[in-house]
């Protein structure tokens, strides 16, 4: 890459001292992962699958598989996976592989909805999605070790929150595009789908040139390492705190429902519109504050995220969610809590985490987090029986009890 590019990554990071192996590869990292983000937006089980499917006549009882699927699949099995991570020289073939197995999964459900639906369609898009999750599986549980091996501390927030704000610009326009009616057929949704398979097979392309020095062996297959579990209190801790904070993704679809519901092609636009805005304005500063302190990045997103969810549990009450703005903008503010927690989930865990252990740290952690979204799921589901100002309640409260406990985690950053 020519001296201009690699003073773009200087710029967007702050690091005016980075060598040109660190430019090259921070930028790499940027467009991978800017690439792959698009790809999930496009793809979205909770929003765009889900419509897909009722244009397809797939069954409800298999649509509403599509999210479990597509979460628990990408968390559980990274327990087995990490130690075969760990004992690889060049972890970067991991998420290379895994990004291919994205993107052939994607093409797979863009030519079951082509040619197949009710029934057959639904359970091939399923399928899809099972080994879609498993492959994004393998991406998560190596690109952390990557990401630390490759950027530097008080960079790697700012690299991945770039991405974050550029990917939610393309999906802003898919979203714009949906609102206004484009998506009323499901060919241009079948065609972002298609899209977003060539967006992770580019991804994994650009992602091989990564320059990684080679990991010290392991032997293969290394058994999960359970210790951390055991003899660190803060790790516990965080996943304590990561746990009651997975209620900012679970909590989007009760917001919809607010004040009787939407028409469901402008729910999926709102869905879309909320998020992508949220992230191209959040992200980047997100990333960088999580530079400075990813704990308190989490201790405020927990904070933020109980304030918006309450709010929209009173405009329910006050019968304020009638209006057309009030759900949107009571959305948006969530969304941007919900990037902040990613953020600083993703930047204090590789920080915090030993550097020849940071792919069992990951695997762990997200194992543990697979099963809590279960739970926090189905505690979701109970309260919504109630209605979804009840299940917000709960949430805000949880939220709220998240942000508290990031408060007692240690500070890993240091300048």
């Amino acid at each position: 890459m020519s001296h201009s590019t690699t003073g773009v990554y200087k710029r967007l990071t702050g690091a005016k001292d980075a060598p040109d192996s660190e430019s090259r590869n921070g930028l790499r990292h940027m467009f991978s992962l800017s690439m792959t983000k698009i790809a999930d937006g496009l793809i979205d089980p909770k929003l765009v699958l889900s419509w897909l499917a009722g244009s397809l006549g797939v069954p409800a009882a298999i649509t509403g598989a599509f999210v479990p699927i597509r979460e628990a699949g990408a968390l559980l099995p990274q327990i087995v996976m990490a130690g075969r991570v760990e004992a690889m020289h060049h972890r970067k073939w991991a998420w290379v592989a895994g990004s291919v197995g994205q993107g052939a999964m994607a093409a797979a459900i863009a030519l079951a909805a082509l040619f197949l639906d009710g029934m057959a369609a639904g359970l091939a898009i399923a399928g899809a999605l099972v080994v879609l999750a498993v492959s994004r599986a393998l991406c998560s549980v190596s690109y952390k070790d990557i990401l630390g091996k490759t950027v530097p501390k008080t960079r790697r927030g700012a690299v991945t929150g770039v991405a974050g704000s550029a990917a939610s610009l393309a999906v802003l326009t898919f979203a714009a595009l949906l609102i206004f009616g484009v998506g009323q057929q499901a060919t241009p949704v079948i065609i972002a789908i298609a899209l977003a398979a060539v967006l992770w097979l580019g991804a994994a392309a650009l992602f091989s040139s990564l320059e990684e020095k080679p990991s010290e062996e392991t032997g293969p297959g290394r058994a999960i390492n359970l210790a951390p579990l055991k003899e660190d209190p803060q790790f516990r801790r965080f996943i304590a705190t990561r746990g009651a904070l997975t209620v900012t993704a679970l909590a989007p679809p009760y917001f919809v429902l607010l004040g009787g519901g939407q028409e469901a092609l402008h729910g999926l636009g709102a869905l879309l519109l909320a998020s992508s805005a949220a992230s191209f304005v959040s992200s980047y500063v997100w990333g960088r504050l999580a530079d400075r302190s990813s704990r308190w990045v989490l201790a405020l997103s927990g904070f933020v995220a109980a304030v918006f969810m309450a709010l929209a549990v009173g405009a329910e009450f006050a019968g304020l969610t009638k209006t057309v703005w009030v759900v949107p903008l009571v959305l948006f503010g969530l969304m941007v809590a919900y990037h902040g927690v990613r953020q600083g989930r993703s930047t204090y865990l590789v920080d915090m985490a030993p550097e020849d252990a940071r792919s069992s740290y990951s695997a762990l952690a997200n194992t543990l987090i697979g099963t809590l979204l279960l739970i926090v799921g189905a505690l979701g589901g109970a309260l919504a029986a109630l209605g979804p100002q009840v299940a917000l309640a709960g949430f805000a409260l949880l939220s709220f009890c998240g942000g508290m406990l990031a408060l007692g985690l240690d500070e890993v950053e240091r300048t």
